[in-house]
């Protein structure tokens, strides 16, 4: 089936997009929405013309300063300040009005450490206020038209060539943005299809339904944007969303109805953010160097515990001291987990799909104890050190279970984009234990979708403070 892409113009009448027609295949599957084949990510716009643009800038206000006062070390070291301060671009397509206040801002700030610096370590050389504000306002006026001129080339290509789009969310909602946006073609932003569980009859573009209609889409259009209509779209659609963000498409968070993001970005007049759904992330290097140096501190730290409680848990209960048990981690990958082991399954059977045995009352008493003050989670600090695990993270859970999960509950296998955890915002959220396991995806897939190290930090935090007042698992 062949749908051509048109969409309702101001008058009624079907309005031809210019672009080839958008072929979907017809039949639904019931099976639901089928992950794209990934893709490599679009390219980023290239930093190179901002920083060039904000070099010659600060070389021209340096080169302002007269007679002695214009050497080689403080050309080198203004430009050097400028270029560190350089802020980073969160508009979709900035504009040099946009930036003035934070351009401005920075080259001052760089101007007048410059002049402190100067005046602490070459009196002699001090620089005038009169000289100040004649670099300040040199450069100021350069690095606006530098960047003027960048952002006006950038804008020009996407016109030439916007990027094709999906719109996900209920068809009569999406059909609207969709039509909106097609109106504002100087938004860079050129909508091929609509992603929504059931069409309704609404006329503009072809609606899919399907993950091979998804699939195809992307393909013949080469999609890289994807505009969410509804708040409801992220929490049902969440899989679909994240697929589609690591097939390389960048996925934005569309206001349709009023400007709750306070106006941060736009398309079309519609306020937007950007989401970041990437698969596959684990923190970066920040997250890894917090896990070691924790970890290796917390190993040296407790080890006298460590050697106490194995002791006492060999003389309460007899040998083998450590439990160790296959868990899934990041990416899918199994890993061994390590326990004080607190009770003895009847084989390996029930080890593998019995869920909880918090209840056991035929447990020893120190098992319990172990149990209700999280001690026996101690040895999951050598994981974290190894690397199987980090400190925070969704915890990991066995084979059986995540299979079982996956197959119930929408988004339970995108828990996996980050290595497993000793603790997370789940856990410290009351999610341990024999509690929703839909609730403790959506916690973790939320942590992930907004990771930050410092989210990390105060979830240790609680957790910290939560084993003050144990409860138990």
């Amino acid at each position: 089936m062949t749908a051509e892409s048109t969409v309702p113009s101001p008058a009624g009448q079907p309005r031809d997009l210019g672009s080839p027609p958008l072929t979907v295949l017809p039949p639904r599957d019931d099976a639901g929405f089928r992950h794209p084949a990934a893709r490599p990510s679009a390219r980023a716009a290239s930093p190179l013309p901002l920083l060039a643009a904000d070099g010659a800038a600060a070389l021209l206000g340096a080169l302002a300063l007269t007679g002695a006062q214009r050497r080689p070390l403080l050309v080198a070291s203004l430009v050097a300040a400028s270029l560190l301060l350089r802020p980073h671009v969160t508009r979709r397509m900035p504009g040099v009005l946009d930036e003035l206040p934070a351009v401005c801002g920075r080259i001052a700030v760089a101007w007048l450490a410059v002049a402190a610096a100067v005046a602490a370590y070459a009196p002699h050389h001090a620089l005038s206020a009169r000289t100040l504000l004649l670099g300040l306002a040199v450069q100021s006026a350069a690095a606006c038209a530098g960047r003027g001129v960048v952002h006006w080339r950038r804008r020009a290509a996407l016109l030439r060539r916007p990027r094709a789009a999906l719109v996900v969310g209920p068809a009569a909602t999406a059909q609207r943005v969709a039509a909106a946006v097609l109106r504002h073609p100087r938004c860079g932003v050129r909508p091929v299809g609509v992603v929504a569980e059931h069409p309704d009859g609404t006329e503009g573009l072809p609606v899919l339904t399907t993950g091979e209609e998804v699939e195809r889409a992307l393909i013949q259009n080469g999609v890289r944007e994807v505009l969410t209509v509804h708040p409801a779209v992220r929490a049902a659609q969440g899989p679909l969303l994240r697929a589609l963000a690591d097939s390389g498409c960048a996925v934005w968070e569309v206001d349709a109805d009023c400007p709750s993001y306070g106006g941060r970005d736009r398309i079309a007049g519609f306020s937007c953010r950007r989401l970041d759904l990437g698969g596959g992330r684990d923190g970066g290097a920040g997250k890894r160097l917090l896990d070691v140096a924790v970890s290796g501190v917390l190993l040296v730290a407790v080890s006298p515990l460590l050697l106490v409680c194995a002791v006492a848990l060999r003389i309460a209960d007899g040998p083998g001291v450590v439990f160790r048990q296959e868990r899934i981690g990041k990416d899918g990958r199994p890993f061994t987990l390590l326990k004080f082991r607190t009770h003895r399954p009847a084989d390996e059977h029930e080890s593998a799909t019995r869920w909880s045995v918090a209840d056991e009352r035929r447990m020893p008493w120190f098992c319990r104890f172990l149990r209700r003050t999280s001690l026996d989670e101690l040895l999951q600090l050598w994981n974290v050190f190894r690397g199987d695990m980090s400190l925070v993270g969704p915890r990991p859970e066995r084979p059986y279970f995540v299979g079982k999960f996956s197959q119930t509950y929408p988004g339970y296998a995108a828990r996996h984009r980050m290595r497993a955890g000793i603790t997370g915002l789940a856990q410290v959220n009351g999610l341990r234990g024999d509690t929703s396991i839909e609730d403790r995806a959506r916690f973790d897939n939320a942590y992930i979708d907004n990771w930050s190290l410092w989210q990390d930090v105060c979830i240790l935090l609680r957790t910290a403070a939560a084993l003050l007042r144990p409860t138990g698992s």
